[in-house]
C-alpha cells in the first residue's frame, strides 16, 4: 500500500486553494461532534469508494490517524490507486491546533 502523509499546514494550504478533498472516515457520532470545515463524510463502516471524488486530489482523515489506513488500503484495493494520502496528524492535531470546527 502507498501512503503519502500531509501535515497540518500542507492540509491548510491545500483546503483554501481547493485543491484536495478532505475525507473524513470517522463515525456518525464523531462527526456531530464536530469536523474540519469543508470535509466530506465518508465513515469507516460503509466507506464507499464509489463516492470519492476524482477531481482532486483526496485524502483522508480521522480521529489519530489509524481508520485512515484502513480506508487507504480498501480505496487502493478497490482500484483507485490515486487514494493514497492522509493528514497523519488527523482530528487531534486539528484540534489540538486550535484550528476551526463545524458542526452539522
Amino acid at each position: 500500500m502507498v501512503v503519502e502523509d500531509l501535515t497540518l499546514d500542507e492540509v491548510k494550504k491545500a483546503l483554501a486553494d481547493g485543491s484536495i478533498a478532505l475525507v473524513d472516515v470517522r463515525e456518525d457520532e464523531e462527526w456531530a461532534d464536530g469536523y474540519i470545515p469543508g470535509a466530506i463524510h465518508n465513515p469507516l463502516s460503509r466507506f464507499d469508494v464509489s463516492a470519492l471524488p476524482t477531481d482532486r486530489k483526496v485524502v483522508v482523515y480521522c480521529r489519530s490517524g489509524r481508520r485512515t489506513l484502513q480506508a487507504l488500503d480498501i480505496a487502493q484495493r478497490s482500484g483507485r490507486a490515486d487514494v493514497n494520502t492522509h493528514f497523519g496528524g488527523s482530528w487531534l492535531a486539528w484540534t489540538a491546533a486550535g484550528e476551526p470546527v463545524k458542526t452539522p
